[in-house]
C-alpha cells in the first residue's frame, strides 16, 4: 500500500526536547528514582524508554531500571496480526512489588496496546503504581486508557497514520502523518 505524507509533527531535535521534558515530569511526579522502572513496548517504545532513562540520568545522576515488554501473546488482534507471529522477550526487573512501572509507547491511539501492556506486566508481579508515557497521543480511544506524560496531543482523522521513526530501527528520527493514496479510479485513459 501506498502512503502520502501529509504532515511533519517532529524532527529529531523535537522528538528530543519532548522526551527530555517527559523524563522531568517523571522525576518530579515521582520524586526521584527510587523503585522507578522504564519500561518500553518493544518495538519503538524500547527506544525511547532508553532514551527517557538518560535524560532522568542526566538529571538525577542515576538511572532508573530498564524493562521490555513484548505483548505479542497479549492483543486481542493476534489472529490477524500474522500466521506465525514473532515472539521477543520480555525483560524486567524480577521484583515488582514496590516498584512504580512508567510503561512507554510511541503513540497512544485505540489503548488496545496499552491494555495488553498492563495484561503482560501483571503477569510478571503487582508494582506499587503503573503510569504511562506516550510520545503521541493521537485520540481515538476504544478502551478507557489515559497517558500519565505525553510528548504531543495531536488531533488526527481515523482514516490517518501516525509513524513515529526512530534512528536505531528505521534510520530516521522524525513524527509523520501519512494517509494512504488514493487508488485508480478504474477509469482508463487510452
Amino acid at each position: 500500500m501506498e502512503f502520502i505524507e501529509k504532515v511533519r509533527l517532529m524532527d529529531a531535535s523535537a522528538i528530543q526536547r519532548a522526551l527530555a521534558r517527559m523524563a522531568s515530569e517523571i522525576v518530579e511526579r515521582n520524586r526521584g528514582v527510587a523503585n522507578l522502572v522504564i519500561a518500553g513496548i518493544r518495538r519503538r517504545g524500547v527506544p525511547l524508554a532508553e532514551r527517557i532513562a538518560d535524560a532522568i540520568e542526566k538529571l538525577e545522576g542515576a538511572r532508573p531500571q530498564l524493562g521490555v515488554l513484548d505483548i505479542t501473546l497479549y492483543r486481542d488482534d493476534l489472529s490477524l496480526v500474522a500466521p506465525k507471529p514473532v515472539i521477543n522477550a520480555t525483560a524486567m526487573p524480577d521484583d515488582l512489588t514496590q516498584a512504580t512501572v512508567v510503561i512507554v509507547d510511541d503513540v497512544l491511539y485505540t489503548g488496545r496496546t496499552i491494555r495488553a501492556a498492563l495484561d503482560a506486566l501483571f503477569d510478571l508481579g503487582r508494582p506499587r503504581r503503573v503510569q504511562l508515557a506516550v510520545l503521541i497521543d493521537r485520540g481515538h480511544r476504544e478502551v478507557p486508557i489515559q497517558a500519565d506524560f505525553v510528548g504531543e496531543r495531536i488531533p488526527t482523522k481515523a482514516t490517518e497514520i501516525v509513524k513515529v521513526m526512530v534512528a536505531s530501527i528505521d534510520d530516521a528520527e522524525q513524527v509523520i502523518i501519512v494517509e494512504p493514496a488514493p487508488t485508480g479510479s478504474g477509469e482508463s485513459t487510452a
